[in-house]
């Protein structure tokens, strides 16, 4: 099933208070979190997690890169500078622009801070569930600190100590309580085949509107908007050859101009929500400008979550004018073009390589160059997603890899595969029954992967490969 959109819990708060100590505890002690996005500031900026039952997605704003050398004089008296004091408000307009529930965390050993005053008069004007977590109450001496943040106006603060653990249940049961109802999506499955979920992601400017209106313009059998998960959602659908599509987060995709100015990395969290519930994710690059690092951190995110996904070199009609206003006066070669083209396909290889799966495809939103192709291929990719491989023939393909290369020794331990099965689709998932998974080395799972999709395609998707112990008691020994 495609994933509901999971609620976001946002904690925000000054620098030093605990929020991404708060956030490790978190992953530590729940199983559930999946894959973070890669590159980003921090290691973990963003994961989802469930308490009670219920999974949300847990963002730690204190990966902003905090302005230093601020004007004299312009301090707190907490000692902030002006400038950091602009980058938490930032932190602030960023959770109430995104976060269904906010936990404003506070320090009970240093008490209320002018920076604290300030992002709670902005909480306290917003209609979202705001939870004052008193952090650092590392013992009873300084959790009798915790009453004096009631004169924040935002309720019984929760005493926690994030190092030791200490109140967090108490603190994610508050979470939990304040989360928007459950979604019938949630609970309801649907022919996942009958329609195929499309995300137009990338950095702002690199025209994913522009490619929304041509995709709408194009097909005029829109069938309807429909409300998302949360009031900023709509999805819209339509007819495509027969085949209906949906286009996920497509208000969001308009609002661009309300996210935060000058804070750029955050406009991947829209991107990374979309990625979530979707079948395959249309990765826009700006041909103009070439490949950046953001373009490589969604990609990153796309491939974790195992997703489809087309590589879009959008306004690719502008670099072929530009390139030919400097050939002025010589006859356009089609063939050079072409050359042209596939040396920028093995630039884009190079700087994406860890999806060495996804088709590029160059396009024009501008033009309608190739716009239709893409659907096309996205409703190919989400078509992939759904093949079952027999388990006879899926053996077979892996004894055949294991002959032509045997694991590698792993600390004086030899991985031995006893059986493969798959276990899902969409994502294609496949469950290999190993002795012991730690003697799995990652060159060799590449390896696998590779020799799965030499056998039976997957091109345009990802695949999932699990590794679980099993004794050879139970189950024969392949190769």
């Amino acid at each position: 099933m495609v994933g509901a959109m999971k609620p976001l819990v946002a904690i925000v708060g000054r620098p030093n208070v605990g929020k991404s100590t708060f956030f490790n505890r978190m992953i530590g002690e729940r199983r559930a979190i999946v894959e973070d996005l890669p590159g980003t500031t921090r290691d973990r900026l963003y994961g989802d997690t469930d308490w009670n039952g219920r999974t949300f997605t847990l963002i730690d704003t204190g990966g902003l890169a905090l302005g230093e050398g601020a004007p004299p004089g312009q301090v707190g008296l907490s000692g902030l500078s002006g400038d950091l004091m602009e980058h938490v408000r930032s932190q602030v307009q960023l959770a109430i622009e995104e976060a269904d529930v906010i936990v404003f965390m506070v320090d009970v050993r240093t008490g209320i801070t002018t920076a604290d005053e300030e992002v709670a008069a902005l909480l306290r004007r917003t209609n979202k569930p705001v939870i004052l977590a008193a952090n650092k109450a590392d013992n009873d001496s300084q959790r009798q600190y915790a009453p004096e943040f009631y004169a924040l106006g935002l309720g019984e603060p929760i005493d926690i100590s994030a190092l030791h653990g200490l109140g967090t249940g108490d603190l994610l049961d508050k979470i939990v309580e304040s989360l928007p109802p459950e979604t019938p999506e949630e609970h309801t499955e649907e022919d996942e085949t009958e329609q195929v979920r499309i995300a137009i992601v990338g950095r702002p400017n690199v025209g994913k509107s522009s490619l929304l209106n041509r995709i709408l313009g194009y097909e005029r059998a829109i069938v309807s908007d429909v409300p998302g998960t949360t009031r900023d959602m709509i999805d819209t659908e339509l007819l495509f050859e027969d085949r209906k599509l949906v286009l996920i987060d497509t208000a969001g995709i308009r609002r661009r101009g309300r996210i935060v100015p000058g804070i750029e990395k955050y406009s991947v969290i829209r991107s990374m929500r979309a990625i979530d519930r979707c079948d395959v994710a249309l990765l826009l690059i700006d041909a103009v400008e070439g490949l950046a690092a953001q373009d490589t951190h969604i990609a990153g995110y796309v491939h974790e979550q195992a997703k489809g996904i087309i590589v879009v070199v959008n306004k690719w009609d502008i670099v072929q004018e530009q390139r030919r206003a400097t050939r002025r006066g010589e006859p356009i070669s089609l063939a050079r073009e072409i050359a042209e083209a596939e040396e920028y396909r093995k630039i884009l290889s190079t700087g994406l390589k860890f999806i060495p799966y996804a088709p590029v495809v160059f396009a024009s939103a501008k033009t309608g160059y190739h716009v239709q192709s893409l659907l096309r291929k996205a409703i190919e990719i989400a078509d992939t997603r759904f093949v079952r491989i027999p388990t006879a023939r899926l053996n077979e393909v892996v004894q055949e890899a294991i002959r032509r290369h045997h694991p590698a020794t792993v600390h004086g331990h030899q991985l031995k595969i006893f059986y493969a099965t798959q276990v899902q689709v969409n994502p294609p998932t496949f469950v290999f029954f190993v002795n012991n998974p730690d003697y799995l080395h990652f060159s060799y799972e590449r390896y696998l992967e590779n020799r799965l999709r030499e056998a039976f395609g997957f091109a345009g998707t990802g695949i999932r490969l699990i590794f679980r112990a099993r004794s050879k008691v139970e189950l024969p020994r392949l190769g």
